[in-house]
C-alpha cells in the first residue's frame, strides 16, 4: 500500500484505552480512498453505485489499517433493524440482514457503514468481547443499542466494564424532522420531548440523535461517549444521505467504522 493514502481514522480515547489489551479500532474518513466524483474518497459502501472495484480497493485498504486480510473485514446488509449478530467465523456474500454484530475471535473486523446514522463501537477488554452497531433514528428507537449489549453478554461481557463510542454522524443543527417524528419518539417515551428543539419551519423541530443515543447506552448501564463530529456539515470529511438528498445528487459514499480483537 502507498503510504501517502494510506487511511487514518478517527479514534476515540475511551477506546483506545485497550489498545494495551489487542482491541484495535477506528472511525474511518473520507480520506485515504480512489473512488472519484461525488464517492470521492474512501466509499465503502458496497451498496453504492461507485465502481466496484474502487469500492473493493478502499475496503482492502481499511482491512489493512484494521491488520487483517480483506476478506476478514465483515460488513452487514443493514436494514435499520433492531438485529445483532453473533459472529463465530467471516462471512461473504450474500451478507446477513442485521444492523450490529458482536465477537470474541481475534482477526475478525466487525465494520458499520453509514452516512448520517450513527456507528457505535464496543468493547469489554477484559472478557474480549467487541461490538459494533448501526443506529439511525428507527434502530436507536426500536433497541438495536441494547440488542448489541445483550449479544455482547451472551459470550461473556459485563455491562460495568462496556465501552461504547458513537461515531460521526449527524448533529441536531442539520437533523430537521416533521410533527409526526416527533410524536413517534414521544409515544414511545414522553421524556424523549427533551431531544427536540423547535426548527425555524412551522410544526418542525431538529432532533439530536446523537444525544438521544449516548443517552440509552448510559441508562444501560454500559460506559459511552461521542466524537461529536456532524457528518452533513464536515462535507470534506464525511458522506451524507442528508446533504446529497438536499442536493439532489443521484448517490451517496457511505463511510465505515471497524473494531477488531487483535490476533495477539
Amino acid at each position: 500500500m502507498n503510504e501517502a493514502v494510506r487511511p487514518e481514522p478517527i479514534r476515540s480515547p475511551a477506546l483506545d484505552e485497550f489498545a494495551a489489551h489487542g482491541v484495535r479500532h477506528g472511525f474511518f474518513t473520507r480520506a485515504g480512498g480512489v473512488s472519484e466524483g461525488i464517492y470521492r474518497g474512501l466509499n465503502a459502501g458496497v451498496g453504492s453505485d461507485d465502481a466496484g472495484d474502487k469500492v473493493a480497493e478502499n475496503r482492502a485498504r481499511v482491512a489493512a489499517w484494521m491488520g487483517v486480510a480483506p476478506d476478514r473485514l465483515v460488513t452487514l446488509y443493514q436494514i435499520h433493524s433492531a438485529d445483532a449478530l453473533v459472529v463465530r467465523e467471516a462471512f461473504g456474500s450474500p451478507r446477513p440482514k442485521a444492523d450490529a454484530m458482536v465477537t470474541d475471535r481475534p482477526g475478525i473486523a466487525l465494520g458499520v457503514l453509514a452516512a448520517d446514522c450513527g456507528p457505535i463501537l464496543y468493547a469489554d477488554a477484559q472478557a474480549g468481547v467487541i461490538g459494533a452497531a448501526h443506529a439511525g433514528w428507527k434502530g436507536a428507537l426500536t433497541g438495536v443499542l441494547e440488542a448489541t449489549i445483550e449479544a455482547m453478554e451472551q459470550l461473556g461481557a459485563e455491562r460495568s466494564r462496556i465501552v461504547a463510542t458513537l461515531g460521526p454522524s449527524i448533529s441536531a443543527a442539520n437533523y430537521e424532522v416533521g410533527p409526526e417524528f416527533v410524536e413517534r419518539f414521544v409515544a414511545a417515551d414522553a421524556s424523549n420531548a427533551d431531544y427536540f428543539t423547535p426548527s425555524s419551519n412551522v410544526d418542525h423541530a431538529m432532533f439530536d440523535l446523537n444525544r438521544y443515543t449516548v443517552d440509552r447506552l448510559k441508562r444501560a448501564g454500559i460506559q459511552a461517549d461521542m466524537l461529536g463530529r456532524c457528518t452533513y456539515s464536515d462535507e470534506d470529511d464525511f458522506y451524507s444521505y442528508r446533504r446529497t438528498t438536499h442536493r439532489q445528487e443521484p448517490d451517496y459514499g457511505r463511510q465505515i467504522s471497524a473494531i477488531v480483537l487483535e490476533d495477539i
